[in-house]
Order: C-alpha cells, then sequence, then structure tokens
C-alpha cells in the first residue's frame, strides 16, 4: 500500500490503465510485427505515474481484471508510489489490452481489446469518495464515458470533486477506435466540457472537436466558456498554446530524437498538475505560467525519446536539463 497523498496536493487520476502490446520494430504494420514489448498504458494512469516522478502526490482511481496483467499493474502503480485506494478488480472481466503501431515517425495507430474490459465495469457503489474528495485536483479522460456503468461512476466522482471544490482537470485523449461512431465520440467527449476548471487537447483534437482548422484561433476559442481557468493546446514539437481569462500566448518545444510519442501528452499534463497543486494563482500570472509550461513541453518531449509511456516518464532534474540547455 502506497502511503502516498495524505497531503494537500493531492492529484487523483481517474479511469483506465491497460497493457500497451508495441512492435519490437518501428514502421511495421500490426500483421508485420514479429515481436511485441509489454507496456504499462492508459493516459489517466500514465498522468498519475508522470506527478510522482515529478515529486507530486497522486492516487490512481480505476479497475482491473483480477489477471496477471491487472495485478502487474497495480504492481506497477505501487513502485511508482501511487496512492491505490482506489484501485479495484473484476474476478469477471480481463484487463484491456491494446495493440499499437508505431509508424516510422513515431506516432502511432491502435487497435484494443475490450469487450467488455474491466476498467469498463467500475460502478458509481465501488467509487472510493473519501479518496476523491481529498484531492486538489481530480483529473480524468474521455474513454471512462464511453458506456456504462463506468460512465455513471465518472459522473457521480466528478460531482463529488466539484461539490467538495476540487479543481477539475480534462485531457479528452480521443481514442476514435473506442466510441460507437465519430458524432457519438464529439458528443460524448463535449457532454462534461464545461464541468472543468482546465483542459488539455491536442492540436489534432481541436480540429476532431471543431471540425475546423486547430491553427485558427477563432475555433480554438470556440471551446472557451465562462468560468473555465485554463485552456491549453498542445502542438507536438512546435510546443503549446495557452488561454486564460486575461491573457494568451505560445510558449515554444524542444527538439529531441523522438522513438515513440505514447505518453507525452501525459508527461506534459504531469508536469502541469504538479505546479497547478503547488501554487493554484498560476493562471493568474503569465510569467510564472509561461515557466511552468517550458517546463512541461520538456517533459512531453522527454517522453517521445523513448519506448513505451510509464517507462519513459522524466524526472525534474531530466527537464530542468533540457530546458536549460535549450536557452
Amino acid at each position: 500500500m502506497a502511503s502516498n497523498g495524505s497531503g494537500q496536493d493531492l492529484i487523483v487520476c481517474f479511469g483506465e490503465m491497460l497493457i500497451d502490446f508495441v512492435p519490437d520494430v518501428a514502421g511495421v504494420s500490426l500483421a508485420e510485427s514479429t515481436g511485441f514489448l509489454k507496456a504499462p498504458g492508459g493516459a489517466p494512469a500514465n498522468v498519475a505515474v508522470a506527478v510522482t516522478k515529478l515529486g507530486g502526490h497522486s492516487a490512481f482511481v480505476g479497475k482491473f481484471g483480477d489477471d496477471e496483467f491487472g495485478h502487474m499493474l497495480a504492481d506497477i502503480l505501487r513502485k511508482n508510489n501511487v496512492n491505490d485506494e482506489g484501485v479495484l478488480f473484476d474476478q469477471h472481466a480481463r484487463t484491456a489490452l491494446a495493440f499499437v503501431t508505431l509508424k516510422a515517425n513515431g506516432e502511432r495507430e491502435f487497435m484494443f481489446y475490450r469487450n467488455p474490459s474491466a476498467d469498463m465495469l467500475l460502478t458509481e457503489a465501488e467509487l472510493n469518495l473519501d479518496l476523491i474528495r481529498r484531492a486538489k485536483i481530480f483529473h480524468y479522460g474521455s474513454i471512462s464515458l464511453i458506456s456504462e456503468p463506468c460512465r455513471s461512476a465518472h459522473m457521480a466522482a466528478m460531482k463529488a470533486a466539484k461539490d467538495a471544490g476540487i479543481l477539475c482537470s480534462y485531457d479528452p485523449n480521443v481514442r476514435l477506435p473506442l466510441w460507437p461512431s465519430e458524432d457519438a465520440a464529439r458528443d460524448g467527449i463535449m457532454s462534461i466540457w464545461k464541468e472543468a476548471d482546465f483542459i488539455k487537447v491536442s492540436d489534432d483534437e481541436v480540429a476532431f472537436l471543431t471540425q475546423k482548422d486547430p491553427q485558427d484561433e477563432e475555433n480554438v476559442l470556440s471551446l472557451w466558456y465562462e468560468g473555465l481557468k485554463l485552456l491549453i493546446v498542445t502542438d507536438g514539437e512546435k510546443g503549446c498554446r495557452y488561454f486564460t481569462k486575461d491573457f494568451k500566448g505560445r510558449v515554444s518545444g524542444f527538439s529531441v530524437k523522438t522513438i515513440d510519442t505514447t505518453g507525452a501528452g501525459d508527461a506534459f499534463v504531469g508536469a502541469l498538475l504538479v505546479s497547478i497543486a503547488k501554487d493554484t494563482s498560476i493562471f493568474k500570472s503569465e510569467e510564472r505560467l509561461r515557466k511552468v509550461l517550458t517546463f512541461s513541453n520538456a517533459c512531453g518531449a522527454l517522453c517521445t525519446t523513448q519506448k513505451g509511456a510509464i517507462p519513459a516518464l522524466p524526472t525534474p532534474a531530466e527537464a530542468e536539463k533540457l530546458v536549460t540547455s535549450a536557452n
């Protein structure tokens, strides 16, 4: 049992953790792959581990199959000092799997095995609401919205967090193969849009959600709403754009040798959330926010320099070194 997370800056991550099977050679199709590396994955879990690797406190809330893969994933969380009080096991469903194709440029395609997987079967009654109410930030994605009973659990957890005055962080992480249709994905992702205090989307996700050019600021701002504290658009190696009530701008990224982009967005989010948990007034100071986003960009960049998400998540020293070397 990780004792982590009794402090005031606990970040609770809600959703799925699964096994990614990544080809041992990049640039080949799943059919052509002769071997696969087993890598822990699932965006909310990646964020939880990114947080602890960066010196923050995190907990994971989600369900695994009561199988070897599920116990392996729970062990990985514990080894990375992620609080596991919200972790559950289902005796009747398997842990989710994803086969990931790495294209030659490090980008990915997914094929999922979840019919239904244990993470989809988390119920509202099983939630550890006490743990969620201890959080400073409650972080989630959209995959947990796709099917019941997990969707109702997600809504109840989010409501408990909001009622307790906890900051809500949303990274939709669009995974189209998991949704019944593109329209269902858009509707599902947007159905909770206005509940969040901060939202991070990629340029591709802006294009998908608005069905327009993600570089056109007017399109990005169609995603803004009254009450949002921070909207971040990540632009891959180009860095990110930020929008608050009072200011907006762009922070450059870092040029690194990219091998696998898996988890880069989660490393970025983890770094951002650790900084917000320490200083929730960051949205009011553009100078401080830019510094934090530069550090977050460095974390995202470093995560692409090796295979798999969790093994590639950087330490503060590694990220600081990249920031310093680029100046």
